[in-house]
């Protein structure tokens, strides 16, 4: 198989894709193409005059990306000789005899051409950002809280809750996205009833609002800043931790590390900085 994909439609999900695929798979076509059912009526003009009216239910808005055998769509593309009257994969597909089923596409899957595009996009786009300080505590532990996993070292952070500063700062970057305030006013630390929580439920309450609201987590990406401990060799459990509480895939979800060079609070160990970053699609 092929899927052909329009650059110009950044919005593809992975839903579609997979749809796409397992149609081709099952359905004894040469090609599947996304579509969507005309809303609007269709009319046939000439030199500014209509002529006729198009039966909208015969008609279907085409999408990529556009899947095919691929021997037979390569085969297709070699033996077509005007291709500059081909707007897209499937005439080419048909052109040739082939045989192309479609599935239903996605509103949000939308081609970005012009100007007016771009300003569409923006409504549908939030982006949010959350940064969060938590000092360790003066005892002596066995492990720190970070991103959702307890991490060998020599104290723990100090906070109400279990003072997991990388989920903190990711909490507040995915209520920024949504313009819903920020973990604070969700979940004051002057409410007892979140003494010593997890912040994975402050994670999946966050995500919860922004599904309330319609919309989607497209990616994340959390920096922790500090000297001690290192964080490298624990990033994928941290982001695997990440993906389940946010119930999306491994690959947007994104954590990293650095340190101040010595400088500052950080650098004197006396604790441990978060920001982070999140997008939304609405």
């Amino acid at each position: 198989y092929v899927l052909i994909h329009d650059a110009a439609r950044p919005f593809t999900s992975r839903i579609l894709i997979e749809n796409i695929i397992s149609n081709l798979e099952k359905t004894p076509v040469d090609g599947i193409v996304p579509a969507l059912k005309v809303i609007d009526t269709i009319h046939n003009v000439n030199h500014n005059k209509v002529e006729k009216t198009l039966d909208r239910e015969n008609v279907i808005r085409a999408q990529t990306p556009q899947a095919f055998l691929y021997t037979k769509i390569l085969e297709a593309y070699k033996n077509t000789t005007n291709l500059q009257n081909m707007t897209d994969d499937v005439c080419v597909a048909l052109s040739a005899g082939l045989a192309v089923g479609y599935v239903t596409g996605e509103e949000t899957n939308i081609k970005m051409t012009t100007k007016q595009d771009f300003e569409t996009q923006e409504r549908y786009v939030r982006v949010g950002n959350g940064f969060d300080v938590h000092k360790f505590s003066s005892k002596p532990a066995k492990h720190v809280r970070l991103c959702g996993i307890d991490v060998e070292h020599t104290h723990a952070l100090k906070g109400h809750s279990d003072a997991d500063v990388g989920l903190h700062a990711l909490t507040d970057a995915l209520l920024g996205a949504v313009a819903e305030g920020d973990i604070g006013q969700h979940f004051p630390p002057s409410d007892p009833q979140w003494k010593g929580m997890d912040s994975r439920f402050f994670l999946e309450e966050a995500a919860k609002i922004i599904a309330q609201k319609g919309g989607s987590i497209v990616n994340v990406d959390v920096t922790l800043i500090c000297e001690r401990p290192k964080i490298a060799p624990h990033t994928t459990k941290m982001r695997s931790e990440i993906a389940k509480c946010l119930s999306i895939p491994l690959e947007r979800v994104n954590v990293k590390a650095t340190t101040t060079e010595t400088l500052g609070f950080t650098g004197r160990q006396e604790g441990i900085a978060s920001m982070a970053t999140a997008s939304v699609l609405l």
